[in-house]
């Protein structure tokens, strides 16, 4: 008796319609700097070197982690693919790099052409809402790796700064002011934490409406994470922008420092902002401090913009423009104790 490839859990025919399928939403994330047609074994791209006279490439992966067993409960996977992109490109922007080109790995342990147009779509929005093309990727069934209907997700993607334009530690200065912009809830960080406290002890309440809004738990948890490319490069062309920190996992307790040079230490005015509902909710199911909160989830924070006092208020006003709140949520100062680069107001146990 014949085996096929099919018997054993792979359909390329049905491989081949899927790649044809969402053709049309790789395509609507075009760029004039892609050579020949999308779906080649690579993807070609042309640098522009009229614009970019001294270029670095900038390069970031990443996942959206266990989020996506959130989105197999609810059975929405129309976002998570705009979570793999953000987690990304907002790695990109903080040296100050423009996203060029985004590649995407889609493994599951067989492919439900339903299931997998929806996370196409939410990558194609992610790149369309970066400026970057969809330049190639990989679908792969893998049968017996997998539980049936589960699938990972990781993303590439690569970018270019000036060399005389890159941001970072080596423009941050005493007396700066931090600026934070709004996350649009958990982002794509913490979930192991967010399913142990909020999901595992009853799943049905992710269907029951969350804090009184007109939402279900279920949907806050699953909002996609703010891509702030196109609000990054305006505030690096209309500012003098000295930094950007990602806050991802780590929070804004390991996070901030990563951009901060060894003699200087950030001040966090904790009572600065308005911290959403949901970390609230995770805070009292968990029973966690506000030290742990901190090391854990953005709390309200998904990008932090280290500036001078004088470019404040155009910062803050670019923001507006892209309907982002933001705080200023406190300053640079001289580091006084070299392991301490991070302070928080009021002081914070743990």
């Amino acid at each position: 008796m014949t085996t096929t490839y099919k018997d054993a859990g792979v359909d390329i025919e049905a491989g081949d319609q899927f790649v044809k399928d969402i053709g049309p939403l790789v395509q609507s994330t075009m760029r004039p700097e892609v050579v020949g047609s999308l779906g080649g074994f690579s993807g070609l791209f042309a640098l522009d070197t009229k614009r970019y006279k001294n270029p670095l490439l900038v390069a970031a992966t990443d996942g959206v982690g266990t989020k996506l067993k959130v989105a197999n409960i609810v059975g929405n996977h129309s976002t998570v693919g705009i979570d793999l992109v953000a987690m990304c490109v907002n790695d990109l922007i903080v040296c100050g790099a423009e996203p060029l080109f985004f590649l995407d790995y889609f493994a599951t342990s067989r492919l439900d052409p339903v299931q997998g147009k929806q996370v196409v779509a939410g990558i194609a929005d992610g790149c369309r809402q970066a400026g970057c093309v969809l330049l190639g990727g990989e679908t792969a069934e893998m049968p017996g790796f997998y539980k049936a209907g589960e699938y990972d997700l990781a993303g590439f993607s690569v970018g270019v700064v000036q060399r005389d334009k890159t941001l970072g530690s080596h423009r941050v200065t005493e007396g700066d002011i931090l600026l934070g912009l709004a996350s649009s809830g958990l982002h794509s960080n913490g979930f192991s934490l967010v399913r142990k406290v909020l999901i595992e002890p009853d799943p049905t309440r992710l269907q029951a409406p969350f804090n009184d809004q007109k939402i279900t738990l279920g949907e806050e948890i699953l909002r996609p994470t703010r891509i702030y490319v196109r609000l990054a490069l305006e505030l690096i062309a209309d500012t003098q922008l000295h930094a950007l920190a990602h806050i991802t996992g780590g929070g804004l307790k390991e996070n901030i420092p990563r951009v901060l040079p060894e003699n200087l230490m950030a001040r966090v005015e904790l009572d600065s902002w308005t911290v959403p509902p949901i970390f609230d909710l995770i805070k009292t199911k968990a029973n966690l401090d506000q030290a742990e909160m901190l090391k854990t989830f953005n709390l309200g924070i998904g990008l932090v913009a280290i500036l001078s006092p004088d470019q404040v208020q155009t910062a803050k006003a670019i923001a507006t423009r892209h309907s982002i709140d933001c705080w200023s949520i406190g300053q640079i100062d001289k580091r006084k104790d070299p392991a301490e680069a991070i302070q928080f107001v009021p002081p914070v146990s743990g």
